[in-house]
């Protein structure tokens, strides 16, 4: 028979917390931190339960600058590094079509966040892989949550995550965040894309167009004479090929060379 000390102890072996590792939930208790995550997703993919499962309750909230978009930010300790991690908007595109979409993409670009995080619905896959997508066009730096694993497997769907990665060229992990599952190993893949033990080789698309490809190389070419600290040119040059009007004032106001200026997140925030 067991003792109740031991009861205890094998039942505390197998909650989350326990296989959460050396996760410190920091709320925001954030005054230093060593590298900033971004929490990118559609919405209803559960993205707020990761965010909650990160974080805790006490968490940090208002608003972006100069928007109306509600912005949370919490912090956590993994090993020896602490963490800050910004909620952005659930949007299901990058376009600046909406004040959401601005501020996620700005961020994300401008930005420059260690990680993002990239939350997806498994039984809707297809759905948010174009976010997905987007995502990896602007930043080397992702992970991709495969979230509602369990929700999907009630539905008699299956993804091979490992097929997926190889397909992205990022860490794809299979959660269920509201359980705790898989929580640890998402922990793990911030922690090594964040340092660089894990060094991410996104997908892009690329155009069978030989003009179209010659055309984006002379557009990034002089983006990257004129904003030589720009991160990722080429979208930027995509975008200003594809008549994006917000990223075409930003060239033409001075905006974009400001932003391009920024040195650090905080900076960058202010900024948009």
């Amino acid at each position: 028979m067991k003792s109740k000390k031991a009861e205890h102890s094998s039942s505390c072996e197998t909650c989350p917390a326990h296989h959460a590792g050396n996760l410190i939930r920091m709320g925001i208790k954030m005054d230093n931190f060593d590298y900033v995550v971004a929490l990118a997703g559609n919405p209803n993919t559960g993205k707020s339960t990761v965010f909650n499962a990160l974080t805790g309750l006490r968490q940090h909230t208002g608003n972006w600058p100069g928007k109306t978009v509600t912005r949370a930010e919490g912090g956590f300790q993994y090993g020896d590094n602490r963490y800050k991690i910004v909620d952005l908007p659930g949007t299901y595109s990058l376009l600046s079509t909406s004040t959401d979409e601005e501020v996620a993409r700005n961020f994300i670009l401008f930005g420059r966040p260690d990680v993002t995080v990239i939350v997806v619905d498994a039984s809707r896959l297809e759905r948010n892989l174009n976010l997905a997508l987007q995502v990896l066009e602007i930043t080397d730096r992702a992970v991709l949550c495969l979230n509602l694993v369990d929700e999907a497997s009630r539905h008699h769907i299956s993804v091979d995550e490992r097929l997926l990665a190889k397909e992205l060229g990022i860490p794809v992990v299979p959660t269920s965040a509201r359980k705790g599952e898989g929580i640890p190993d998402l922990l793990k893949a911030i922690s090594e894309v964040a340092s660089g033990q894990t060094m991410c080789k996104p997908y892009r698309i690329r155009s069978e167009s030989s003009q179209l490809n010659k055309a984006l190389n002379q557009v990034v070419a002089k983006i990257e004479e004129g904003f030589p600290k720009l991160p990722n040119p080429r979208w930027v040059a995509l975008r200003i090929m594809e008549g994006d009007q917000r990223i075409i004032e930003a060239l033409r106001d001075g905006e974009l060379e400001n932003l391009d200026r920024v040195d650090n997140n905080e900076n960058a925030m202010a900024a948009m």
